[in-house]
């Protein structure tokens, strides 16, 4: 399970993370999960992800003000780039990081 002070550390120590939103009972967060996560550690390497329960820790959640599940936030060198919720497919959010990853990464 994760805490505050652990994706804190997370975002600390890695230049660019994902964090992403989910519950139990959402079918659309357990099918887009792997998917979304496959594509990626196969596309931008460098990327630590970490998946949140929002029924274990709701207080993350909130932290975040995230209030819909799925969703996703991308953080590069600390500060959040990327929010998506609900309604997303994996190429859009590729083609969203895609290039700010590059600079970052100096491809």
């Amino acid at each position: 399970m994760q805490t505050l002070d652990t994706i804190n550390q997370t975002l600390n120590d890695n230049d660019a993370v994902m964090l992403y939103f989910s519950a139990p009972g959402c079918n659309v967060c357990h099918a887009l999960k792997p998917k979304l996560t496959e594509a990626v550690v196969n596309e931008f390497p460098a990327f630590a992800i970490v998946s949140i329960d929002i029924s274990e820790t709701p207080e993350i959640a909130s932290q975040f003000s995230v209030f819909t599940i799925p969703t996703v936030l991308v953080f590069f060198q600390g500060r959040e780039f990327l929010r998506k919720s609900r309604h997303m497919s994996v190429g859009e959010v590729v083609a969203a990081i895609e290039r700010p990853y590059n600079l970052m990464a100096g491809n």
